[in-house]
């Protein structure tokens, strides 16, 4: 069967697109990170996690209420949508700003991205990941920045928008503390961290903080935020290497435990019989005969096994009395 030209073409147009199209969908791996040839596994900290940041604008004599949702390790999905604003279930990092201006009951609200794909897991989020140490030899841990969004000031003027994660190395912390993990945005705890923009004071309570929100040099903003967390430690996966081979099953410590057993049982009967016969050879070893004829007596049992199996096959329905 010939396949007309106008559909084999339409295939393999689609053939060619369909690599580029998974490039762009993949994902920033948060379990496999490796920099300067250190892994990193950042997979506990994933989850939604929601910020929630309050400033004061006196040039605007307005109110800013912004909640940040983020899940580093996956797209938002469902809780990139908040009551009627909606971010893009694609996105990794969304933003939620409600503004109210004083004497006023007027509030305007938007839903902006901040990083991740765009509709149909088209355009790219620009995964950058370097240490601390690169900046500051004295800092452990890893800056991640995240791209792919965009905000409209009150202008009405579009701006890419990207995000800055510190990943800080605390030996102390596992990350989550001060967070509750849910993919349902109803059931959302929301983090309060009510500080000027700006303001990089720490809550001691959580290990997520936000920093600040803002325009950046190249008229980008640019969501900064810090993150505690054992996971960012240079030696942390090292140093844990071992809980996963101290925790053995019970069939593991029965073979090892058989194995010495055996171990001790040969060679201290190979001792006695040495002292106290001068045994040579196989007569060194307890039970030696029986040891030399375990070959044989496996062969007739196997034997026996085939002769009972082929007996009971060739016999069927009742036997004569």
């Amino acid at each position: 069967m010939r396949i007309p030209s106008s559909l084999s073409s339409t295939l393999l147009s689609s053939a060619l697109f369909l690599p580029s199209l998974v490039s762009a969908s993949g994902s920033f791996d948060c379990k496999n990170i490796i920099v300067d040839k250190i892994k990193y596994d950042l997979s506990p900290l994933g989850g939604v996690h929601t910020l929630y940041n309050v400033v004061e604008k006196p040039e605007e004599s307005a109110t800013v209420n912004t909640t940040y949702v983020l899940n580093i390790c996956n797209i938002l999905g469902k809780a990139a949508n908040r009551e009627h604003l909606k971010c893009g279930t694609s996105k990794n990092i969304c933003g939620f700003e409600y503004r109210t201006h004083a004497n006023s009951s007027v509030e305007t609200d938007q839903g902006f991205p901040i990083a991740g794909y765009d509709h149909l897991g088209s355009g790219s989020k620009d995964t950058e990941v370097t240490r601390l140490k690169q900046s500051d030899s004295s800092r452990e841990g890893l800056l991640v920045k995240f791209a792919g969004g965009s905000y409209e000031d009150t202008t009405g003027k579009k701006h890419a928008t990207k995000a800055v994660i510190e990943f800080n190395c605390d030996p102390d912390r596992s990350g989550l503390e001060g967070l509750r993990t849910t993919n349902e945005p109803a059931s959302e705890a929301v983090l309060h961290a009510r500080a000027e923009e700006g303001s990089g004071s720490r809550n001691s309570s959580s290990s997520l903080q936000f920093k600040s929100f803002g325009p950046a040099d190249d008229d980008t903003y640019v969501l900064r935020l810090d993150w505690a967390t054992r996971y960012a430690c240079d030696k942390y996966r090292d140093d844990n290497k071992g809980d996963s081979s101290s925790h053995w099953g019970f069939f593991t410590w029965l073979i090892i435990l058989l194995f010495l057993c055996t171990a001790a049982y040969l060679i201290l009967g190979s001792w006695l019989n040495y002292n106290r016969y001068g045994a040579r050879g196989w007569d060194l070893l307890p039970h030696g005969d029986t040891l030399r004829d375990v070959p044989y007596i496996f062969q007739d049992w196997v034997r026996r096994v085939v002769n009972t199996l082929q007996g009971s096959g060739s016999r069927g329905g009742y036997s004569a009395v």
